[in-house]
């Protein structure tokens, strides 16, 4: 074996390792955090467990056919192999959509939501995802047979282009899409928040105020009244307002402030997300839709192929990075787990 390929396989190998490592701790952390045991977190161990299938069924076989350059595994193997990787990379994605319209639910239909976001829910939007990306991989199943002579490579039959439009737009063009909307509608409605929840505009809404003249752990607003106005007190003592000061409690601010933090930190996790999605499935689901249209009139190094097919598999160890490391309690459970605790 060159250097070229030993270099490929140990980075291979390292990649689906970590995937394997990242989303196991997932699930374990969810596991065994009590606290953590919720509809939302059931959709992101769900996630966590199809990412881990990629690593186990899908990424290892992957690796012997990129190094290798060729198939040797038989028909068999190639069949399972296939109908695995649509199927999971497909379940991988439409988790992602699942994910975010319970979280459009939860941020635009918040109050009625709350009764409805139960595990039974979860699980049955879990099993959508699975019944359609078992649909999307059952075709080929039936013309993958027909072929004769000694099979040399291992891929979807690119002559049914029906198929390929098929599968194209339900794994990736018509998630993406959907996608784009809910995380368009979820950044709209989390800037309203966070604009409604400033300090300044809290300070305003306030409709019971403190007349003091001062007051430790206090945030004060000196009144631009210039006209000495006389008014009494409970205690019958005359108070003046022109240079009275009005107390806003400072955890009332703190908390509008930490509630905005949290908005901002979500939307910009949102953005993470889609970006990322996009960044490692755009450039196979193209490739692959247009190689089949194109024929002999477009070619692709047979490189570029893996290059962009591996790009795919990266995402699923991306996953389990940004749906966890963004959230504070996922951190806290993690490093318990790891500590044994």
């Amino acid at each position: 074996m060159d250097a070229e390929r030993m270099f490929s396989l140990i980075i291979l190998c390292l990649i689906t390792l970590a995937t394997l490592l990242s989303n196991g701790f997932v699930i374990a952390t969810i596991y065994q955090a009590r606290k953590l045991h919720t509809p939302a977190n059931i959709l992101i161990a769900s996630l966590a467990v199809t990412d881990l299938l990629v690593s186990i069924l899908v990424m290892p076989i992957s690796i012997v056919y990129t190094v290798s350059g060729t198939w040797d595994l038989g028909q068999v193997v190639c069949d399972i192999w296939l109908s695995s990787d649509i199927t999971c990379c497909t379940a991988s994605i439409l988790h992602l959509c699942v994910i975010a319209l319970d979280r459009y639910w939860a941020i635009t239909d918040a109050v009625e939501y709350t009764t409805k976001r139960t595990p039974e829910r979860a699980a049955g939007m879990i099993a959508t995802v699975w019944v359609i990306s078992i649909c999307i991989s059952i075709p080929p199943l039936f013309w993958r047979q027909a072929k004769a002579g000694e099979l040399t490579e291992c891929m979807v039959n690119t002559d049914q282009i029906f198929y390929t439009i098929y599968s194209t737009f339900g794994a990736f063009y018509i998630p993406t899409l959907l996608l784009l909307a809910l995380y368009g509608r979820i950044y709209v409605e989390a800037r309203s928040r966070i604009l409604k929840q400033t300090p300044k505009a809290a300070g305003k809404r306030l409709t019971t105020a403190q007349l003091v003249t001062g007051s430790p752990g206090s945030s004060s607003l000196s009144s631009v009244n210039s006209r000495a106005t006389e008014a009494s007190s409970d205690t019958g003592s005359p108070v003046y307002l022109n240079h009275v000061k009005i107390k806003v409690s400072d955890a009332l601010l703190e908390r509008k402030r930490i509630s905005a933090a949290r908005e901002r930190k979500a939307t910009r996790t949102l953005g993470i997300i889609l970006g990322a999605f996009i960044v490692c499935w755009l450039p196979f689901f193209i490739i692959t839709l247009v190689m089949p249209i194109c024929k002999q009139a477009c070619w692709f190094h047979h490189a570029i192929f893996d290059v962009f097919n591996w790009l795919g598999y990266l995402n699923s160890l991306i996953n389990p990075i940004i749906y966890t490391m963004s959230n504070e309690d996922f951190k806290q459970a993690f490093q318990k787990l790891v500590r044994f605790r």
